[in-house]
């Protein structure tokens, strides 16, 4: 019966509710407090260490609350795959049996998203989260018309600033992960130019990204940088496919900037499309949110990836024992969400862990930061200010600087990334959308 109201329902609100949300796809770049202020200034993010479990450690053996997942692609998608199976781990953990949690694939970044949250409703589910960028709206929805369920939602902008008890965004500091890739991507660029494969000047990194997001943008920055901080001379090309899953235009892309003079590719992009091109053509290859070896035993590196377990852990807990769980949530590397694969030494240079292992070390001791910006320049300049503005009202402090203390602080006033700038170093092609 709910599932009927609902749907009924949104067909009645789908007007108004696009009219407030259409600004959060429309500029995904844009950031906020955590909505724990009353005056609307920021305030720092809670990075919960949750490794333990959190909330979720005193659970039953076996329970009996009910909780549903959204993906906006099945297991074919590497980035889906890693919640599906971060999902099904934490369940087993929690006490959650099969019969009690739903897992609804390949739900569109539309209105079928809130159908499916309501059908979760209707199932009786007391918990729901949603993996994608557009599911947002949908979920806020939901949120709005079942006030007795909790929503959470990943990579998300506007959990801080709905006011919603029941609304949650969560994200992960994937930066440091990204960066420990790149230290791999630019060891293995050094061990070619010392073999003599290609100059310094010629040491290009390809990069196939989805969207201008910001979310992507400080991905491969983040990359990029962790690449230079091993070998100075290298430069990246960006191209974008305008989807989170192309296979044929993530093989396309990759191969492009291969013709390019790209010595080594890394992603943004769920399908296995570019490094199976780098597979074919020999080319090193970083993956992303899971080892490509078996497929790639030649070319694959390394993958970051965000691991949900403990995030999972720690919300659906809480809605188990009846506790509150944080607005906005970003995992870290000592919660144990910033994951990186084991090194394929078939591929990588010699010496790449133990120099992923020393940046970790010095990332997780803050002696080291992914952002320093004494490390590059915008437009022949060092980022000495930024102030990101939210697109989606105004309680954003405009005067609310991000660098400090000598880095650009990310993640820390909101879960997901708010860097939209382009370094030196980093040219853009153009976009296919």
């Amino acid at each position: 019966m709910k599932k009927v109201l609902a749907i009924l329902l949104a067909a009645a609100t789908a007007a108004c509710i696009f009219a407030g949300c259409g600004s959060s796809a429309a500029s995904p770049a844009s950031s906020g407090s955590t909505g724990s202020s009353s005056s609307g200034s920021a305030a720092p993010v809670q990075n919960t260490d949750s490794t333990s479990g959190g909330a979720g450690a005193a659970a039953p053996a076996e329970s009996s609350i009910k909780v549903g997942f959204i993906t906006l692609h099945d297991e074919n998608s590497t980035y889906d795959k890693n919640f599906i199976d971060a999902a099904k781990e934490a369940c087993a953990k929690l006490g959650i049996p099969e019969s009690n949690y739903f897992i609804r694939t390949n739900v569109p970044e539309g209105q079928e998203c809130y159908n499916a949250a309501a059908e979760l409703v209707d199932a009786g589910c007391s918990y729901i989260f949603a993996d994608s960028f557009g599911h947002e709206d949908y979920m806020i929805q939901a949120a709005k018309e079942f006030p007795e369920v909790q929503f959470a939602h990943a990579t998300g902008t506007r959990a801080h600033t709905e006011g919603l008890d029941n609304y949650h965004n969560a994200f992960a500091a994937i930066y440091d992960g990204r960066y420990l890739a790149g230290i791999a991507a630019g060891m293995k660029l050094n061990e070619m130019i010392d073999n003599g494969e290609f100059t310094a000047d010629e040491a290009k990194i390809g990069y196939v990204g989805a969207y201008t997001y910001a979310e992507v943008v400080s991905g491969y920055t983040s990359f990029f940088l962790g690449a230079r901080s091993v070998c100075p001379s290298a430069t990246m090309e960006v191209t974008f496919t305008g989807s989170w899953y192309d296979e044929t235009a993530e093989k396309e892309g990759a191969n492009m900037l291969i013709n390019d003079g790209c010595k080594l590719i890394s992603q943004h992009a769920d399908s296995m499309g570019a490094p199976t091109a780098c597979e074919t053509a020999g080319v090193p290859d970083v993956s992303y949110n899971g080892s490509t070896a078996d497929a790639c035993p030649n070319t694959f590196i390394v993958s970051s990836r965000i691991n949900w377990v403990p995030y999972f852990e720690y919300s659906i807990g809480a809605v188990m024992n009846g506790q509150s769980f944080d607005t906005d949530w970003c995992g870290t590397l000592e919660t144990g969400s910033v994951a990186l694969t084991a090194v394929n030494e078939k591929a990588a240079a010699e010496g790449t862990q133990a120099a992923i292992d020393a940046a970790m070390a010095e990332l997780i001791a803050g002696t080291r930061h992914v952002y320093d910006v004494t490390t590059f320049t915008v437009d022949g300049q060092q980022l000495d200010s930024f102030a990101p503005q939210s697109a989606t009202d105004g309680t954003f402090d405009p005067d609310t600087q991000i660098v400090y203390d000598g880095y650009l602080h990310e993640s820390d006033y909101r879960s997901a990334p708010y860097l939209d700038v382009t370094i030196d170093g980093i040219t853009l092609l153009d976009t296919a959308f």
